[in-house]
């Protein structure tokens, strides 16, 4: 029997590579192929490997001979076209246990480096400006949290939260969260959300429903002034909506690890589609900005790779391909 093979899109951790050939998987290094490219030699991969280099649309997964699993080294899946996959007997696999930890303890990180003005104040005192009333900081203690979301990350995040001894609320209308496997959050819905929150951080997937969620009419239903978190997707959060409630006084804080203008590949922002209202935010010491590296760190990079390399496995013994 030969050896099943993969082929890399996007570079990996060397653990993915590892993991394939110690159970017989062979695999090729095609970063530097273009999707023409690929699909000209289709007929040599068993599976591919991608982050977000390009989008697997319908017509691209309709003309693979031999891919029977694709993997994607991240959670999320929106650069797969899932329904041309499936119609394709093509099995996509993801890693979503494999930086939600990551993702958790980011959120938090964001979150308290707001509340405490880290930034602002370490500038201040390199500049020789030593202000303490100025700079009284919020605890968490207390606080109600809204968890936007419950899937791997939602939980990871809630999960760490718990010795800040905050009411954590979740509001995910897809699952039944047992109190059993959960007795530190509360399931409501959005209207108590609305009403309860002090904080809300987002960790869904980007979808038609989620697509723009945080807009004018999602954000002026709060009752409290809040600090919103969004480590999920970009286009979760509509900016210029984000702006106007930080001006109304709606948003008190925002911690950004995601934006809207992001670049499919999710490596660069679209400088053609950067407008007054990121000018505002990138101005605004009540926010809080990242590059796209909530689940980027040394660990999850490892976990990631190993994950789904494992789980690809896993589809070629099923199909008899191991």
């Amino acid at each position: 029997m030969n050896k099943p093979v993969v082929l890399l899109i996007d570079t990996l951790h060397s653990s993915f590579i590892d993991t394939l050939t110690q159970h017989g998987v062979d695999y090729f290094a095609g970063y530097h192929l273009t999707k023409e490219e690929i699909l000209s030699q289709s007929e040599l991969y068993n599976g591919m490997a991608i982050r977000s280099r390009f989008k697997l649309d319908e017509e691209f997964l309709n003309k693979l001979t031999n891919t029977v699993v694709i993997g994607r080294a991240g959670a999320g899946m929106e650069n797969i076209d899932a329904v041309a996959a499936a119609k394709n007997n093509i099995e996509l696999v993801n890693a979503p246990e494999g930086n939600k930890d990551a993702v958790g303890e980011h959120a938090i990180g964001m979150l308290l480096a707001l509340n405490n003005h880290l930034v602002r104040v370490n500038q201040e005192v390199r500049n020789g400006i030593w202000q303490r009333e100025e700079n009284r900081g919020i605890e968490i203690q207390g606080k109600t949290i809204a968890v936007i979301g419950f899937g791997n990350m939602g939980k990871a995040f809630a999960k760490k939260l718990q010795g800040f001894e905050s009411n954590i609320i979740v509001y995910d209308p897809y699952i039944k969260i047992s109190k059993t496997d959960f007795p530190y959050v509360t399931q409501v819905g959005l209207d108590v959300v609305f009403s309860e929150a002090d904080i809300i951080s987002f960790h869904v997937p980007l979808t038609e429903e989620t697509n723009q969620m945080a807009n004018d009419t999602f954000l002026t239903s709060f009752k409290k002034e809040i600090t919103l978190i969004n480590t999920a997707r970009g286009k979760v959060v509509n900016t210029q909506s984000l702006v106007n409630a930080i001006k109304s006084g709606k948003v008190k804080y925002a911690a950004l690890d995601v934006l809207e203008y992001e670049s499919i590949s999710f490596e660069n922002l679209d400088a053609s589609k950067l407008p007054a209202a990121f000018q505002y935010l990138i101005s605004s010491d009540r926010v809080l900005l990242s590059p796209h590296i909530a689940g980027w760190t040394l660990e999850s990079n490892n976990k990631i790779a190993t994950t789904i390399a494992t789980k690809m496995i896993a589809v070629f013994k099923e199909r008899k391909l191991l």
